[in-house]
């Protein structure tokens, strides 16, 4: 049965009011939205407290009396349906949720968000400067926040662990640390050999492209794969993101640098991604727990933030980042800038945008080199949640973690520990979710192209429709029904493996730069 109301008794009470949830949270969205593209400064504090009061409102009614009654009911209803049954799923999460919210006091969720949503401006203006010591009493009093939730919620392992629970489920430090390894292992004799190889030129990445022409451009290859902007749109902002209010209506952004092209390219294909994963979740499950994240309260349909990342590294990455991708659309592109890439052809333009060099920039961060990123962060993130480092210190740690990682001295902090916009909205736990994004695309992807060499072919002539439909039937129209691991074991046959990753980064980068 689907999500329109023809259910009777408590199961139907119980979509009802959790749709009322979904309508807060999307209305939140609307507002998070607003105040990230179009919003005058002014109105931060005012904003802050809507938000406040937004996300309150739905944590109240997700806890409910009226929502307990629904809940205990539709239980019972669907006492005798399988285990795996989207409408006893559903139930679970709704209860799973209520089980997690009741632990953390409603005056903490309170100041969280009302701080998350005025710490964004704080942030914002901090990094335009360079002025950490600006935003430093901000994200102390954010950290501070988030060590008191990681107390109310709970956990066996390291405190950081109950804080990944709400992006990444079952995600622990101990468990990161393993992962990590392996990636260091695989990954770093590859950075050391490209250290030692004549770099592509690319040069021409570098020159004046109008951002009228860029916007253009950007929206257009988000089209080419498939993102439907007649649910959609994009802008412009301070750090790109995606953000849906319903499958209907899935927006996305991009930052434009007028001497830097690939920044507004890439960052459009990759929040294309994500909104292909809102676009396509199963219409059914609209307003309902399945398009839902009620532990993080967000209004979004990926069953993960690493499941999310999945669909846009993936599209970024695989689809965007492939020679393929060039041979068919550099022409295209061209156009669109008279007479700056006429020098260039579809290999060279392939390999530039391949270049792998250590940069201060996360997202700006070439394929191979990413994940460090994400490792100096995650170990940062859990020093200030157990206490080992302060706020105080946090550049220093940033700095000296960058040459050790990375090799690179970082030159001021907005570009270094300002660069990203997480901790200023509170979301400490998540940056785990891009590597976890960048292993699941990797095996999403080369189940799907070795599985039906039909993909494979279609990708090479510029046809993405039969890739889209298998990410559609395999992750996307799911929703929130399966876990990350379920997911992935049904549409490749084993849980997270890091082995498919490591494998493509070794035949891209080795073919790239001529490695034995």
């Amino acid at each position: 049965m689907g999500y329109d109301g023809e259910i009777a008794g408590g199961y139907a009470a119980l979509l009802d009011v959790a749709g009322r949830v979904n309508d807060l949270l999307n209305a939140g969205s609307v507002l998070s939205w607003d105040a990230r593209t179009m919003m005058p400064k002014g109105g931060a504090g005012t904003r802050a407290r809507q938000l406040a009061t937004l996300a309150v409102a739905a944590r109240d009614l997700l806890c409910s009396d009226e929502t307990k009654r629904a809940l205990d009911a539709a239980e019972a209803e669907l006492a005798a349906r399988p285990a795996d049954d989207a409408e006893v799923r559903a139930t679970a999460q709704v209860r799973e949720a209520i089980d997690y919210h009741e632990r953390i006091p409603a005056e903490l969720l309170h100041r969280k968000t009302e701080l998350g949503a005025a710490a964004h401006g704080i942030w914002a203006e901090a990094r335009r400067t360079a002025d950490f010591a600006a935003f430093a009493p901000t994200l102390t009093a954010m950290v501070g926040i988030n060590r008191e939730m990681a107390e109310a919620i709970g956990y066996d392992g390291h405190p950081y662990d109950a804080l990944m629970y709400r992006f990444e489920p079952g995600t622990t430090k101990a468990g990161l640390d393993v992962l990590f390894a392996r990636l260091r292992e695989g990954m770093l004799p590859l950075v050391r050999a490209i250290a030692e190889a004549e770099r592509p030129r690319s040069d021409f990445l570098f020159r004046h492209f109008p951002v009228d022409a860029q916007m253009q451009v950007a929206l257009r290859m988000a089209e080419r794969i498939g993102y439907d902007t007649d649910r959609g749109r994009i802008d412009l902002t301070v750090h790109p993101f995606e953000i849906s209010f319903t499958r209907q209506d899935v927006r996305i952004t991009t930052r434009v640098s007028p001497d830097y092209m690939p920044m507004s390219l890439f960052g459009a294909l990759h929040e294309a991604g994500h909104a292909l994963y809102e676009q396509n979740v199963d219409p059914d499950y609209t307003r309902s727990p399945l398009a839902t994240d009620l532990v993080s309260l967000y209004a979004v349909g990926g069953v993960s933030f690493g499941a999310h990342e999945s669909q846009s590294r993936l599209w970024e990455n695989h689809v965007g980042r492939s020679r393929a991708f060039w041979i068919n659309h550099l022409d295209e592109v061209r156009a669109a800038y008279p007479g700056l890439l006429d020098d260039v052809d579809a290999e060279e333009f392939y390999r530039a945008v391949n270049r792998s060099e250590p940069s201060f920039i996360r997202v700006e961060a070439d394929e191979l080199t990413y994940d460090f990123h994400i490792m100096l962060r995650c170990e940062l993130e859990a020093a200030l949640i157990d206490g080992s480092l302060e706020v105080a210190d946090l550049p220093e740690a940033w700095n000296a973690a960058m040459k050790r990682y990375l090799g690179v001295d970082v030159p001021d902090d907005a570009n270094g520990v300002l660069q990203d916009v997480h901790w200023s909205s509170g979301q400490i736990g998540t940056f785990c979710n891009y590597t976890i994004g960048n292993i699941m695309a990797a095996q999403l992807f080369d189940t799907a192209t070795r599985g039906e060499p039909g993909i494979a072919a279609a990708l090479e002539g510029g046809d993405y429709a039969p890739l889209r439909g298998w990410l559609t039937e395999h992750v996307c129209r799911h929703g929130r029904r399966f876990s990350r691991d379920e997911l992935l074991t049904r549409a490749t046959g084993r849980p997270l493996d890091p082995e498919p990753y490591i494998a493509h980064l070794r035949a891209k980068f080795s073919d790239i730069y001529a490695l034995a």
